[in-house]
């Protein structure tokens, strides 16, 4: 069974965080002046490495900007984006953690091409794929205890039906969620592949039954989401034979289309329904994974935000590449791409390395003597092992049948030593615990006879005196003291009445209840004024103390945990959560006051905060 391993006990340079935010790059596609007829120039200009502005189209003497991680204008080449983008999550691929990239945007914006590419220019799945060969080799030979397996899987998402592309035979594919919490394909070919050349071999082929159709904005248009899956397994040679298992989820998304430009009819306007109805269901996840809380992300309401649960608030390192495109027939597209992208950037995953220990790892037997088998054991016949036989028995399958590696003859040597050393072990042990309970055992007996002979003793001298009466316990007639009580009187408030003063009861009583009410509401607004204002309490505080405690309060908002978090005063789970992921977006706390940028916490909130927190370290 996989087991969840921290990241920080992890091997690899992916032991180095615990969260990490999805990576958000744009690429602007070329300026195609064929196309546009009217020559009004584009709509959307790069401001520098990560930054870019398109024009407000409320105002168009005003421009947005958008910050991103990485913005690739217009004569950005894929290697390039490549090794900005997508090339530094590859390693955490082969320390058993799973990574996704995938593209997005409307439809002629150049997706397919910045995935797939062509001879001249292999697109992000090419690359990516050559480079994971390229460093399993890599770490095979800096380290030869472990060794890397590489696979496959290549499918669509066709009108809400996952197709397999290496199978095209294949029908409509059940997703499914495994004993360990995995998002699963039921029956999805997966396809060892030991080389880049065997990888071309079996996608280029697959590629080619993709889905795809002509529109009026794109001859060759994607009417399908493909998903390409590469699995890596990392297999430990020497016992105790672990396995890291990671995946790299390689997606090329269908663009969003507008009917209306594309003249799509009949199966092309329902393929197109589908493509945004699914993507649709992906903006509404990205704004149910930013609202937070404990709130229904809907990813079971499409199947392929079902797939990429993973890739989105789950456990993978997620890189998107946002495609635009400058031309302003585009310009509603290219704003609610930049749009979608500014919400996923938000979006913080928590990878995990998934680790497990395969059935088939060779155990040792441990045999138990003859006479604690017991008596079944005794009518079970007796089987003849001699050595030759033993050392027949390790050096066949361990696996019961299943596939794995034989060990190596030191191995099976210290095997079979440390099988000797546990069967002589128990037997020493079993000699000390028989002589101990031998000797309990005669104590036992002596005691039984020493007290037979006091009870017969007993009965003679009863038997002898029959003048003595039998003892019988006296029962006591005399009456328990009552334990003395604390009687409280009830509180009374006492008013001074003027001797001279001569009222009638019930106004007497009205005039008291009125002024112990007065009484009682001056007492409660004067600890509420003194617990509303800062300054009374701190200020009866040593200001070396005040700035003491300040610190480790700051200390514990830029380092702690989520339950460290957790444990201040007034900080429950929602803001412990908005307090790690403002830390992970801005950065540490400068001061304790940063604390009010979170959501929820007010001005008054953050007061109450402080003075509770100091009572509770004992300052007040």
């Amino acid at each position: 069974m996989a087991q969840r391993v921290p990241v920080s006990e992890a091997c690899g340079p992916a032991a180095s965080k615990r969260v990490s935010r999805v990576r958000v790059a744009v690429r602007l596609r070329p300026y195609m002046e064929k196309q546009d007829k009217k020559a009004e120039g584009p709509c959307v200009r790069g401001l520098g490495p990560q930054s870019l502005e398109i024009v407000n189209w409320r105002n168009a003497t005003e421009t947005l900007q958008y910050q991103f991680d990485a913005f690739h204008g217009e004569q950005a080449s894929q290697q390039e984006i490549f090794l900005s983008s997508v090339k530094p999550v590859l390693p955490h691929v082969l320390s058993g953690q799973n990574a996704s990239v995938f593209a997005y945007g409307p439809t002629g914006a150049g997706k397919t091409h910045t995935m797939l590419g062509n001879p001249e220019e292999p697109g992000l799945i090419p690359r990516a794929v050559r480079e994971v060969f390229s460093l399993a080799t890599e770490r095979e030979r800096e380290s030869a205890d472990w060794t890397y397996s590489v696979g496959m899987s290549y499918l669509e998402i066709y009108n809400e039906k996952v197709l397999d592309l290496l199978s095209p035979g294949s029908t409509d594919l059940p997703i499914r969620e495994d004993k360990d919490r995995n998002i699963v394909v039921q029956g999805l070919t997966h396809m060892p592949i030991d080389s880049f050349s065997h990888f071309h071999a079996l996608f280029a082929p697959a590629s080619l039954n993709r889905t795809t159709a002509s529109t009026k904005l794109n001859q060759r248009s994607s009417r399908s989401h493909a998903i390409l899956l590469i699995k890596v397994v990392r297999s430990l040679k020497s016992p105790p034979y672990r396995q890291q298992m990671g995946k790299l989820y390689l997606v090329d998304l269908a663009g969003s289309e507008d009917n209306r430009r594309t003249g799509n009819q009949g199966l092309r306007l329902k393929e197109s329904g589908a493509i945004n109805l699914s993507l649709f269901t992906l903006s509404k996840v990205v704004d149910a994974l930013n609202v937070g809380g404990a709130g229904r992300v809907p990813y079971r309401d499409s199947k392929l935000t079902r797939l990429l649960q993973d890739s989105l608030g789950g456990s993978a390192h997620s890189v998107m590449i946002a495609n635009i495109a400058p031309e302003y027939k585009y310009y509603f597209d290219t704003f609610s791409a930049l749009n979608f992208a500014a919400k996923s950037k938000l979006i913080v995953n928590r990878p995990f390395v998934r680790e497990a220990v395969p059935s088939c790892a060779p155990t040792v037997p441990v045999k138990r003597p003859r006479d604690e088998q017991g008596p079944r054991a005794a009518s079970e016949p007796h089987r003849k092992r001699s050595k030759e036989g033993a050392g027949d028995e390790h050096d066949g399958d361990p696996g019961q049948g299943r596939p794995c590696s034989p060990p190596v003859s030191s191995v099976l040597e210290r095997l079979l030593a440390l099988e000797k050393l546990m069967m002589g072990s128990p037997e020493r042990e079993r000699l000390k615990l028989l002589k101990t309970v031998a000797e309990s055992r005669k104590e036992i007996q002596e005691l039984r006879r020493k007290q037979q002979e006091l009870e017969s003793r007993a009965l003679v001298i009863n038997t002898s005196d029959k003048a003595v009466p039998p003892f019988h316990r006296k029962q006591s007639t005399a009456a328990r003291p009552k334990k003395q009580q604390a009687v409280v009187p009830p509180l009374q408030v006492l008013q001074p009445v003027p001797p001279t003063s001569v009222c009638k009861p019930l106004l007497c009583a009205s005039v008291k209840s009125q002024q112990v009410t007065k009484a009682l509401k001056g007492k409660e607004n004067k600890q509420a004024g003194s617990c509303g204002s800062e300054g009374d309490w701190a200020s009866r505080l040593d200001p070396t103390m005040l700035e003491r405690s300040r610190q480790q309060i700051l200390s514990v908002l830029n380092t702690g945990t989520l339950r460290e978090l957790k444990g201040l005063q007034l900080i429950g789970d929602k803001k412990a959560k908005l307090i790690q992921g403002w830390r992970e977006i801005h950065g540490s706390f400068a001061q304790v006051e940063d604390l009010q940028r979170i959501e929820g916490i007010t001005a008054k909130r953050f007061s109450s905060f402080l003075k509770v927190s100091f009572a509770a370290a004992g300052w007040l």
